[in-house]
């Protein structure tokens, strides 16, 4: 199950999540065999836990965010950076946006230092960063409504839910893989995405509090604060079996 969209574009032009989308896209076409062939780059830019415990690579926690393993890494994190990310910009800024990006991105490296510290494997990708814009979208717009696509062997259905949901769901998931995968090769930072989901939350109460609190709530009923885009039914049609 994964989100295509929410309910809520946003009224702003997010140039701050433009601006990330276009930076990820550059920076893996240059660091992809096929396209740029800088894999150096790629490989000199990764965060190496080991190393940044050793003092050496430090720039690792930041340039990591930039980089991806390959067309699936890339276009599901984007997807959830478009998704997310133009609600919570609306709300906090441009530049505040762009500031609570790179430390949830942060915090999930160091999530990801403190489960595996001795691990000299590279870790690349912005899902820690774009899990905190998942934790801070929570926070703020929990009933928010978001058209996920559920898989079910060769089935595939389109149906909304809200957004609390969708992402307490997803939060689950990557604490029960972390757990499950602790001591081996599990190929994926679970604790990065955890940490970076928790690292989300907290950091945007001060927003949260700034507006009201519980009380914001009351006022958008858990929505972004503006009209819901009604979506067309699909064209379609049906095919009987």
């Amino acid at each position: 199950m994964f989100p295509i969209r929410d309910h809520n574009p946003s009224e702003r032009t997010p140039y701050v999540t433009f601006g990330l989308i276009f930076v990820n896209l550059a920076m893996f076409l240059l660091t992809m065999p096929w396209g740029g062939g800088m894999v150096r780059l790629w490989e000199a830019l990764a965060l190496y836990p080991v190393a940044v415990l050793e003092g050496w690579l430090l720039w690792g926690l930041i340039t990591h965010m930039f980089l991806h393993a390959g067309l699936l890494h890339l276009g599901g994190n984007m997807l959830f950076l478009w998704i997310f990310g133009d609600n919570l910009e609306d709300r906090m800024g441009h530049f505040g946006f762009l500031v609570f990006y790179l430390a949830c991105g942060l915090a999930a490296a160091g999530a990801q230092i403190m489960a595996e510290p001795m691990s000299g494997i590279p870790m690349v990708g912005a899902s820690g960063a774009i899990a905190g814009v998942m934790g801070g979208y929570l926070l703020l717009f929990p009933r928010a409504r978001v058209d996920v696509v559920a898989i079910i062997i060769i089935f595939i259905k389109i149906f909304t839910i809200p957004a609390w949901l969708m992402l307490a769901l997803w939060f689950a998931v990557q604490l029960v893989s972390g757990y499950a995968m602790m001591g081996g090769d599990a190929g994926v930072a679970y604790w990065a995405h955890a940490g970076g989901f928790v690292a989300g939350t907290i950091l945007a109460m001060p927003l949260f509090f700034r507006l009201g609190g519980t009380r914001y709530w009351r006022l958008t009923h858990g929505h972004p604060p503006h009209p819901a885009a009604d979506y067309a039914p699909s064209r379609i049609p049906p095919v009987r079996r």
